[in-house]
């Protein structure tokens, strides 16, 4: 922790002399802008029970504020999930599409074309925010190709980032642009620790004339799940809950899912149940980190000037259609995340229903902080009216988009020959979790008459799939066949729009527009097989 208190230590005396004019002078002591925390978690699940461990966690946050109950995520998969956080945007807007650099994953063109307008930027920037980033960033992020871990993104003071992709021990960070290797000493290397102590130093070391955010990213509870000493016995009788999905063969669903072997082998489940496990394990330590970091600001006397926000950046599932460990389907469990924000002017013990995103936080902290949203580039609005009380008059959203192109392996998987080409992510019986044509786009409709879901892939059969929530909460049941055609009609057509969408278009409110004519050709420069078949359907 040596370089961080070097580093902290040497602002010290600055920070004491000229907090006392600013503080007395400029922004008159306790009128200082609010501070912000945002704590991501890694493939942090809500609908199968992720955060049944997390118990300090819901009752510092969550009981001490709102928790949102219907949160999904622009994409169900870490680098482009990241992307629509930090930059507020669609996948189709900020163009990451997967966790490659082929895919933008923290490329040079997302370097030059995003970083410099991300929400942190922007804080910093214009809204006289002390910034402090630990822990995963982007997925590629410190590749050679990339910059290395030299590269600092615009907008933050103090950068402690892991090298590339979730680790518990033997991983590198980059200390404001400076290598740090870490082994695998508990006491000194475990990350999620080590991002706590980082955390504690800033909160120690800040300025105090200005008002702070803090992003926190821990690895937990990415793979390979490795949990800390001390709870490494934990949740022994635990499993993966057995839901009406769970071992079911996905039928009337896209081929990727149908390929699932049904029933699964008792080592598969047993695999997935073990990963369950040290899943819950590894949150121990979140929930640790996030005691002590509310702990510190209510020491600090900072706590009731602070909004914490906690939530994670896809969910996961575990044997969910008999689908081995993973992410990146459209389903709820993949798509849906937590979400518990306290701070100034939130009531404790609220539970909000209204539908709210992840390109939704970026807009939500610039609002917080004071800066015009209609002046940025984002695509999300800010939820910020819904906590605070003051949202009984405000137009929200009744459906909302998400976006994901699949990755696949131009070879077959050496221990998997028989697949061939095409898929990626094959786990124990050769069950493939992504494939090149798992490419998909969806709706996510909650309104008082509505909740459903309207997929589409873009595959040579432009696939559909439509499940009616309120029935079908499992989605058990693809209805595209039966569905009215009228109905089906304003879904596609809903879709189209919103993949469409830019800035203040994605923001609006209402689930169908009939009045709305349009030309798709106008719309997209890559007509592939779905765009070709919709558009005869639309012309004709």
């Amino acid at each position: 922790m040596a370089s961080i208190k070097f580093c902290f230590n040497s602002l010290l005396v600055c920070s004491i002399l000229v907090s006392v004019f600013f503080n007395n002078k400029v922004f008159g002591g306790s009128s200082r802008k609010p501070n912000i925390v945002l704590l991501l978690t890694d493939d942090l699940d809500v609908v199968i029970g992720g955060m049944n461990p997390l118990n300090k966690t819901r009752k510092l946050i969550g009981d001490a504020g709102v928790t949102f109950t219907n949160t999904y995520v622009a994409s169900p998969l870490c680098c482009p999930s990241r992307a629509s956080i930090l930059t507020g945007k669609y996948p189709h807007n900020h163009r990451v599409v997967n966790n490659t650099l082929e895919g933008n994953c923290s490329s040079t063109a997302w370097q030059k074309t995003q970083e410099p307008v991300t929400f942190p930027a922007l804080l910093r920037q214009h809204c006289g925010y002390q910034t402090f980033f630990a822990g995963k960033y982007l997925n590629q992020y410190g590749t050679k190709e990339a910059g290395g871990i030299e590269h600092v993104p615009p907008g933050w003071d103090y950068w402690y980032a892991l090298e590339k992709n979730s680790k518990y021990y033997n991983y590198t960070l980059s200390v404001n642009g400076k290598a740090e290797k870490h082994g695998q000493n508990y006491h000194q290397d475990y990350l999620t620790d080590v991002l706590a102590n980082f955390s504690m130093d800033f909160l120690e070391y800040k300025r105090n004339y200005q008002p702070f955010f803090m992003m926190i990213s821990t690895p937990a509870p990415h793979s390979p799940w490795t949990s800390a000493p001390q709870y490494e016995k934990s949740f022994p009788n635990v499993k993966a809950p057995r839901d009406p999905s769970f071992n079911v063969h996905g039928k009337d669903k896209h081929w990727l899912i149908r390929q699932a072997k049904t029933p699964m082998t008792n080592s598969s489940v047993q695999f997935l149940d073990d990963a369950y496990r040290k899943r819950w394990r590894t949150l121990l330590s979140v929930d640790d980190l996030v005691e002590n970091v509310v702990k510190k600001l209510e020491t600090q006397g900072e706590l009731d000037n602070t909004y914490i926000f906690f939530t994670s950046d896809n969910g996961y599932h575990t044997g969910q259609f008999s689908l081995p460990v993973d992410k990146r389907q459209l389903y709820e469990f993949d798509i849906k995340i937590p979400l518990l924000v306290r701070g100034p002017g939130i009531k404790p013990n609220q539970t909000n229903k209204m539908l709210v995103a992840n390109v939704d936080l970026g807009p939500t902290i610039m609002d917080i902080a004071g800066y015009d949203i209609k002046k940025t580039q984002m695509d999300g609005m800010s939820f910020l009216p819904l906590m605070n009380g003051k949202g009984k008059n405000v137009t929200w959203r009744t459906d909302f988009l998400v976006e994901y192109e699949g990755e696949g392996h131009n070879q077959s998987d050496p221990s998997c020959p028989a697949l061939g080409p095409g898929v990626a992510e094959c786990f124990p019986d050769c069950v493939c979790e992504d494939a090149f044509n798992n490419t998909y786009a969806c709706v996510r409709t909650i309104s008082v008459s509505s909740d459903l879901q309207y997929c589409e892939f873009d595959d040579s059969e432009v696939f559909v799939e439509v499940y009616n929530m309120t029935g079908d909460p499992f989605q058990l049941t693809n209805i595209a066949k039966t569905i009215d055609q009228e109905v089906l009609a304003k879904m596609n057509h809903r879709l189209m729009m919103l993949q469409s969408c830019w800035g203040p278009s994605c923001r609006s409110a209402g689930v169908f527009d009939s009045g709305y004519k349009f030309d798709p050709r106008l719309m997209f420069s890559h007509h592939g097989p779905r765009f070709n078949k919709l558009l005869r359907q639309t012309l004709h």
